[in-house]
């Protein structure tokens, strides 16, 4: 298999995807996108780091952090002044529970929704899109 085949298979592989939301009001919710910046921020250590695994500005990853903090009633990512000798970034006890309770809404809903999605996926034409 050559490197191409083996990227459309990594491809078909991915797919379908099932996407959860929890929309708490208008404009306030945490989706796959924070939660995965939740996620890199608990390994990396640092918001900027976070940010670039998704070709995200610092500044886009601040405000997602800013929103995410908002959200809740303690914040969920806790930021050291930056700087020389500064700076790093971790979750706190409320961010990882967050996004731990995230991580199982999606888990629940990929299994509820299991059959339905093969279902629909045996319904696709087979014929490539343009």
């Amino acid at each position: 298999m050559d490197e191409e085949d083996d990227s459309a298979a990594k491809i078909a592989e991915a797919f379908p995807v099932l996407k959860v939301r929890v929309a708490f009001a208008p404009g306030i919710f945490i989706g796959p996108g924070k939660a995965a910046l939740l996620a890199a921020i608990d390994e990396t250590g640092s918001i900027r780091a976070a940010g670039a695994r998704f070709a995200m500005s610092y500044r886009r990853a601040w405000t997602l952090v800013s929103e995410l903090n908002a959200m809740f009633d303690e914040p969920l990512v806790s930021a050291g002044a930056g700087g020389r000798g500064g700076g790093g970034a971790k979750l706190t006890e409320t961010g990882r529970f967050v996004m731990e309770r995230f991580r199982s809404i999606e888990a629940a809903a990929r299994a509820a929704a299991a059959d339905d999605v093969e279902r629909l996926t045996g319904r696709l034409k087979r014929e490539s899109p343009p």
